[in-house]
């Protein structure tokens, strides 16, 4: 009897909870065809012209641009700087090693309202203007964090003695990096920057306090909220949905492949 129920009591559980995950994206999915008019709190139709003219709201894909561009600004500057950050954690050793380790989990552990007033404070400070440079500054630091901590993983997996087989073979340390840890480093070095970019897009609290006059996605949302969110905005995070998941489902499909082109050898 204890088998029986333990054996239909999980699987219940978990569906209940994937379900319950999924009602939010549902509602956002199901509202980008609703034909809303100046709000969109009720159903009022079913409509196409939402997907037709997404830009239809008024500065929602200005939003959307900054907050692309500020993604991927500060994904590319995070994954360089976490990616050398976590190499020398790794691989040297020197006097205040596991202090550095220590200060990266800081803004992991920070409350963002925290975080955010710091970084006004520290940005008024040194007479800064507040707008799109100050914002991919702030996401720089906080995703350094995520990118260390999952290249850090990575990079604590890779033998050593490849890199002096390399060296073995008369390859340069440069030659062994770009050769041999570069492409090993690789799918972790892509994990982290995807996890950095999500992460930077999806930030409102420090973004809303160092942004000044620039409106990013997040805060678009947010300041629309009161009167219900322009249909637009949910045609743009149901594509990006959809983006995500078509992204997810090409690296388990490519992974796959690999794993039995690995089985076949």
């Amino acid at each position: 009897m204890r088998q029986t129920i333990g054996r239909w009591l999980v699987p219940a559980i978990g569906g209940l909870a994937f379900l319950f995950l999924l009602v939010p994206i549902a509602y956002v999915f199901a509202f980008s065809f609703n034909d809303a008019g100046r709000t969109n709190l009720s159903w009022r139709g079913f409509t196409l012209e939402n997907w037709q003219n997404p830009c239809g709201a008024p500065a929602v894909c200005q939003a959307l641009g900054n907050s692309l561009q500020i993604g991927a600004t500060a994904t590319l500057l995070a994954t360089i700087l976490g990616t050398a950050i976590a190499i020398g954690l790794v691989r040297y050793r020197f006097r205040f090693n596991a202090t550095a380790n220590m200060l990266i989990f800081l803004p992991l552990a920070t409350p963002e309202v925290v975080l955010g007033a710091s970084l006004l404070a520290q940005f008024l400070n040194l007479g800064a203007d507040l707008g799109m440079g100050t914002i991919i500054i702030a996401h720089t630091m906080f995703c350094i964090s995520f990118v260390v901590v999952t290249v850090k993983a990575r990079v604590a997996s890779l033998d050593p003695k490849l890199e002096e087989a390399a060296a073995d073979l008369y390859a340069s340390p440069m030659q062994a990096f770009w050769r041999v840890t570069f492409p090993l480093l690789l799918p972790g070095i892509v994990a982290a920057a995807l996890l950095a970019f999500a992460m930077s897009f999806d930030d409102f609290i420090i973004t809303n306090f160092n942004s000044g006059n620039v409106d990013t996605f997040p805060k678009f949302i947010y300041v629309a909220a009161t009167r219900g969110i322009p249909a637009q905005a949910n045609v743009i995070g149901s594509a990006m949905f959809i983006v995500a998941l078509l992204v997810v489902i090409g690296g388990q499909v490519l992974a796959s492949r690999r794993a039995k082109l690995l089985a076949a050898r």
